[in-house]
C-alpha cells in the first residue's frame, strides 16, 4: 500500500490499493480525532476538579465568617427597634435570598459549559472532507 506521488494518477492504481489507501486515511482521521477528543476532555476535567476543589476550600474557610455576620447584622436590627425574633427571621431570610441568587447563578454558568469544541467542529466539517468540491460525489469517484 502506497501513497500517491505528485504525479501519480488515481487510474493507475488498482481497487485494492486504492480502497487500502482510503480505509487506511480514514483510520488515521478517527484516531486524531478520538486523541484530539481526548486531551480537550482531559484539559476540561483538569480545570473542573481544580476550580471544585478550590471552591470546597474556600466555602469551608468562609462558613464560619458568614454565621459571624449574620449574628452581628441580626444584632444591628435588634439596636434598630427590630424585634430579636424578627431580626433573626429578616437575616435567614436575607441569607435565603442570596443562596436563591447564587444558584440560578450557578446553574446559568453550567448551562454555558461547551467542552470540546474543537472536536465537535471537526466532526461536523467530517463529511465535507469525503465529497469533492464541485460535486456531491464523493472525491475518490472524481475523474478530472
Amino acid at each position: 500500500m502506497t501513497e500517491a506521488e505528485p504525479g501519480e494518477r488515481f487510474e493507475d492504481k488498482s481497487l485494492g490499493e486504492l480502497v487500502a489507501q482510503a480505509s487506511s486515511g480514514i483510520s488515521k482521521l478517527i484516531r486524531a480525532e478520538i486523541s484530539l477528543a481526548k486531551m480537550e476532555l482531559k484539559v476540561d476535567a483538569r480545570k473542573a476538579v481544580i476550580g471544585s476543589g478550590l471552591f470546597f476550600v474556600a466555602l469551608a474557610v468562609f462558613a464560619p465568617v458568614i454565621i459571624f455576620i449574620g449574628l452581628g447584622l441580626a444584632y444591628v436590627f435588634i439596636e434598630l427597634g427590630v424585634w430579636p425574633w424578627a431580626a433573626f427571621f429578616l437575616v435567614a431570610a436575607l441569607y435565603v435570598l442570596v443562596a436563591v441568587l447564587l444558584g440560578v447563578v450557578g446553574v446559568l454558568v453550567v448551562k454555558r459549559i461547551r467542552g470540546a469544541k474543537r472536536t465537535r467542529r471537526t466532526l461536523r466539517d467530517l463529511p465535507s472532507a469525503f465529497h469533492h468540491e464541485d460535486s456531491d460525489r464523493p472525491a475518490l469517484a472524481q475523474t478530472d
